[in-house]
């Protein structure tokens, strides 16, 4: 059974690269392959589905955060800088839907168009086709090949609907246009590699600069690897993916180092303890403090109260 199981495998990473170019978006089963951590909710195309819960406190984990528990479980190509962005100031979070471009190939190119048009129901030209699946909340991932003069394929048309569908900006390996239009929208928060002022080329019998080869596969972003439901945080000036097994983790990790930071400045303001004291391994002493002070203050605190009680049943004194 061990070496029945080990040739499908084998079969399915053969198959796996040519599939993604014949039926450009993968499919529910090849997703649901390649999450097997994921055991929550799935929208119908087979993507993880985080709870919106989850999303909207990891508003406030911080990149460091995030990727020590990262780190810590193995996960260390998540991560990735050196980002212009739109409203930099404001926190990016949401759900992947990646696609990928590769350099125009005319061939390519038709055959795709081709089946996109007639087999698969899809209207327009290529770089419109992933953003027709997006939902809210979801982040529009592009692995755009770090494209620049003629490269751009969003612009303020493109970027209204994808905020329209999604609430939500773009992690965009790639140039953007028409960047005064697309900081209007205050809620677009993205994250891009350059600006310039040219236009995306789609006419394969022409000028041609983009083909679309992957929709919702297994996508490289810079440095960093991204699967479709990913949760993307962006802030800072960094991008971060945090596979969806381990967004709850990394949350409620956040949330207890956030609470503990709260209790230590206090303290410290109050000169009841050093910062030697604090900066160390607590005692047995602070550590009662320290649940006392959240059983005092659990209405009063930036992290959901049925998280503080839970953990309050996790220690005893």
């Amino acid at each position: 059974m061990q070496i029945l199981r080990k040739k499908l495998i084998f079969l399915f990473v053969l198959v796996f690269p040519v599939s993604c170019i014949l039926a450009q978006q993968i499919s529910k089963e090849q997703l649901i392959f390649l999450t097997p951590e994921w055991k929550g909710e799935r929208f119908p195309d087979g993507r993880p589905k985080v709870p919106d819960n989850l999303l909207d406190r990891m508003k406030l984990v911080t990149l460091e955060e995030a990727w020590a528990v990262l780190k810590g479980e193995n996960f260390k190509h998540q991560y990735d800088d050196g980002w212009m962005s739109i409203n930099p100031d404001s926190v990016l979070v949401g759900r992947a839907v990646t696609a990928i471009f590769v350099p125009g190939r005319p061939d390519i190119h038709r055959v795709i168009d081709k089946k996109g048009h007639e087999k698969d129901g899809r209207v327009k030209s290529q770089n419109s086709w992933t953003i027709d699946l997006l939902v809210k909340r979801d982040v529009y991932v592009v692995d755009q090949f770090g494209a620049h003069e003629d490269g751009p394929t969003i612009g303020d048309n493109l970027g209204n609907s994808i905020y329209a569908k999604t609430g939500n900006g773009i992690v965009y390996d790639g140039a953007v246009r028409d960047i005064n239009g697309l900081k209007e929208m205050h809620g677009f928060t993205s994250f891009f590699r350059s600006y310039h002022p040219s236009h995306h080329l789609n006419n394969p019998d022409g000028e041609l600069n983009t083909t679309l080869v992957g929709i919702n596969t297994p996508t490289r972003i810079g440095k960093a690897t991204v699967m479709p439901g990913d949760v993307v945080l962006g802030r800072d000036g960094g991008v971060i993916f945090i596979p969806p097994h381990l967004a709850e983790k990394v949350v409620k990790t956040s949330e207890i180092v956030r609470l503990r930071d709260m209790f230590g400045h206090q303290r410290l303001r109050e000169q009841k303890y050093t910062p030697g004291q604090i900066d160390s391994r607590w005692s047995d002493e602070i550590e009662k403090d320290f649940m006392q002070w959240l059983s005092d203050h659990i209405n009063e605190l930036p992290v959901p109260k049925e998280q503080i009680q839970q953990y309050l049943k996790t220690r005893t004194w």
